[in-house]
């Protein structure tokens, strides 16, 4: 059977996937938005998962106490404000007025702690606050109060955070749910209702207005700012087919899409009533990350070799296409983040003699090296056949398995050696607030089998972070990062590969998308 080119499938294979679309079971509103998510919504807890899919459902669902604004500044969100006292060893936190979760119960301060409490258990931002924390109560129904053994003045910022998992706030009832298990259903304070009754994995998710909420009476302003929804309903549609999923745009059956795949872009870029553009202002983060813990990458030589000889638009190019969404970025901190210093130059300058020259003089075996790479995933799709070029001609012998994200994060999760069932290298992204701060930057954690996969150890890298917590200013705060990215660049836990604007699409009938670093429904409109 002659292969199917994605454009000539559009017509043959939207017609099947669409028809849901075109005869839903539930009689829609007016102002009803439909919308393709990057993937399918497969889990409702953002705290039990990092995934940026059911991230994005958490920010519909769930309001958090605090937030971060597009200048990386943190604002009160669900809190009215703070006060910090006894030298620092105290953070109160009063709640606004008139919070209601979705079951129609007043948001109390008890439910707060719990849900801190959760969400710390899994985060490691959330793990060294409570390692600096004494006591965690609800002095009354508003308000939140901290006594610390230090002062912890990142605290706000910790309840902020934008990187997943988000410190999202839950009824008590949930989030006494052991961190380890996920929550059975999705009842939160934020702007959307979820309509569980209509879910169904694998194919849709629905949400509606939650007339309950209140917003702040500012401007939205990044993830901050006054949460004000224009739209009675959004739906989710699952379509992994890239194809599919552009032509239920291109014929109005949805109205905004995700993650496009980039070689379709040029189908609809002088089409009229539709709109490409790019959301995230700093972008998206994209890295290339060895497992440290076993072979051959357990060598720091191995890996310093692969750092050298890696050229970034290589890998960018084939992401994106055009050199208008992409840019070099040799940097651990993402540029364009507050940390950033974007020194790499003269340790990832792609000289592959060098290179060549660094992994003879380690101690590299000529054992395969496993590439995990993603073919479900448009924007991850290229970069394992990209590594397995590379490294074949720096002389490695390579084993590429491609298979669904899916499948790739369980392997991924194995500590075995890779002829065993285990892996090597794997690519990822991330949107630059995950990894603008050590607070919140896995990839940068030394902490061996207890951190992020890839298990990457070094003492001197925890060391650093730990004294960038105890920093008395920002002065001081800047300085060790600077050594913390020095350090990455000499033991190379993973290696950046630059930064991509990730493009959406939407029709024109869509209006006022707050530009974020994740997909956001408040104060947007549909005509």
């Amino acid at each position: 059977m002659a292969s199917m080119t994605r454009r000539s499938a559009l017509g043959t294979l939207a017609g099947a996937a669409l028809a849901p679309l075109a005869r839903p079971a539930i009689a829609q509103p007016a102002s009803t938005l439909h919308f393709i998510p990057s993937s399918d919504l497969a889990a409702l807890d953002p705290i039990w998962t990092t995934g940026y899919v059911v991230r994005n459902h958490g920010y519909m669902v769930f309001d958090t106490l605090f937030s971060l604004d597009s200048s990386f500044r943190i604002r009160p969100q669900m809190a009215e404000g703070h006060t910090v006292t006894d030298d620092g060893k105290t953070c109160t936190i009063r709640l606004r007025e008139g919070l209601k979760f979705h079951d129609g119960t007043a948001v109390l301060a008890r439910d707060c702690v719990a849900s801190i409490r959760r969400w710390a258990a899994r985060d490691g931002f959330g793990q060294t606050l409570m390692a600096h924390t004494d006591e965690l109560a609800a002095v009354d129904d508003r308000t939140i109060r901290f006594r610390l053994k230090a002062p912890f003045p990142l605290l706000p910022e910790a309840l902020g955070k934008l990187s997943s998992p988000v410190p999202f706030m839950m009824p008590e009832r949930l989030a006494l749910t052991d961190p380890s298990q996920q929550i059975k259903e999705a009842v939160g304070s934020g702007p959307f209702r979820f309509l569980a009754s209509e879910w169904r994995q694998g194919a849709s998710a629905a949400y509606s207005r939650f007339d309950g909420y209140v917003p702040r009476n500012e401007k939205p302003d990044g993830m901050a700012g006054g949460k004000v929804v224009n739209v009675a309903r959004v739906q989710w549609h699952t379509i992994p087919d890239a194809s599919t999923a552009m032509s239920a745009l291109r014929t109005g059956q949805v109205d905004w899409l995700e993650v496009p795949s980039p070689d379709l872009l040029p189908l609809v870029a002088r089409q009229r009533n539709v709109t490409i553009s790019t959301l995230d202002p700093i972008g998206t983060y994209v890295m290339l990350r060895f497992n440290s813990l076993v072979p051959p990458f357990n060598e720091v030589a191995v890996r310093r070799a692969v750092l050298r000889a890696v050229n970034q638009n290589d890998y960018l190019q084939p992401m994106v296409g055009d050199p208008k969404l992409y840019r070099e970025c040799k940097a651990f901190f993402p540029c364009g983040t507050p940390l950033s210093t974007g020194t790499g130059s003269a340790v990832m300058d792609g000289k592959l003699d060098e290179a060549r020259a660094m992994l003879k003089a380690s101690q590299y075996d000529g054992r395969k090296v496993v590439i995990l790479a993603s073919a479900d995933l448009p924007l991850l799709a290229p970069l394992g056949e990209v590594t397995a070029d590379l490294l074949r001609r720096l002389g490695m012998q390579v084993d590429l398995v491609t298979t669904d994200w899916g499948t790739l994060l369980a392997r991924r999760a194995s500590q075995k050696p890779a002829e065993d069932g285990g892996w090597n290298i794997f690519h990822t992204t991330a949107v630059a607030p995950e990894f603008m701060s050590p607070a919140s930057h896995l990839g940068m954690r030394g902490n061996g089998p207890a951190g992020w996969a890839g298990w990457f150890t070094d003492p001197k890298m925890e060391a650093l972070r730990t004294a960038w917590f105890a920093a008395p200013d920002e002065a001081a705060q800047r300085k060790l990062a600077t050594e913390m990215e020095q350090q990455a660049f000499d033991m190379a836990p993973y290696v950046p590969l630059g930064q991509i604007q990730q493009p959406t699409i939407f029709r024109n009938v869509v209006s006022d998308i707050v530009p974020a670093s994740a997909a956001v429904f408040w104060n947007l409109r549909k005509s």
